[in-house]
């Protein structure tokens, strides 16, 4: 059994997906409709109880959770893709920190931004919690864009994982427009992943 990535169109699968684009493992795609909150149900439930994509089941039907841990154990998996710089280095150090950055402190925002309802009562009180949660956003992401330092890509040297987390995440947490003012290097290191031989496809097939 091939490995399974268990996600939804522009959704953080994406980044799973692209890794394993770069792998070159063979992988199916696994539906998991958010417009139709299959990822609530509770056959998916028993994939990931936490009912969030993406998922990756293995050839040995075990499970993992979490993007961010994904793409690690995708980099430790097959170094020979050279996912992340070099065991014990300061720029694998360096990678894995702005991965764990994306993943903690504005991928978990998402939720927060999309479904307001979900941890505040009434509509006026939704949409103030709305507005400071894109603030705030805005502001990690200023963040991450002072911290990237490779032309295209945040580590000088070359791509990584982490690649794929700021690329995918900023997709959907600020608006094009704000983006395309105050991240330009984001904004290049997005459509930079449209040119890679092997993920470019996913990339363009995600977010094209």
């Amino acid at each position: 059994m091939a490995y399974q990535i268990y996600g939804d169109e522009s959704s953080g699968a994406a980044m799973v997906e692209a890794a394993f684009a770069e792998i070159g493992e063979p992988y199916e795609f696994v539906t998991v409709d958010l417009a139709k909150d299959a990822q609530l149900a509770a056959d998916y439930r028993a994939i990931n109880p936490a009912g969030k994509i993406p998922a990756l089941r293995d050839d040995e039907g075990r499970v993992l959770t979490e993007s961010a841990a994904i793409l690690i154990a995708l980099a430790d998996w097959h170094p020979e893709a050279r996912l992340l710089p070099p065991a014990k280095s300061f720029a694998r150090a360096t990678a894995i920190r702005w991965l764990v950055y994306v993943a903690a402190e504005i991928y978990s925002m998402i939720e927060i931004r999309d479904y307001p309802a979900r941890f505040v009562e009434g509509e006026m009180a939704g949409r103030a919690l709305q507005e400071c949660v894109i603030e705030r956003l805005r502001q990690r992401w200023r963040t991450v864009e002072a911290a990237i330092a490779g032309k295209p890509w945040l580590l000088a040297e070359g791509f990584s994982i982490a690649d794929l987390a700021i690329a995918c995440v900023s997709r959907w947490s600020v608006g094009k427009e704000w983006r395309a003012v105050n991240c330009p290097k984001i904004e290049t290191l997005n459509a930079a992943l449209f040119d890679r031989p092997r993920a470019g496809p996913v990339w363009k097939r995600h977010f094209g």
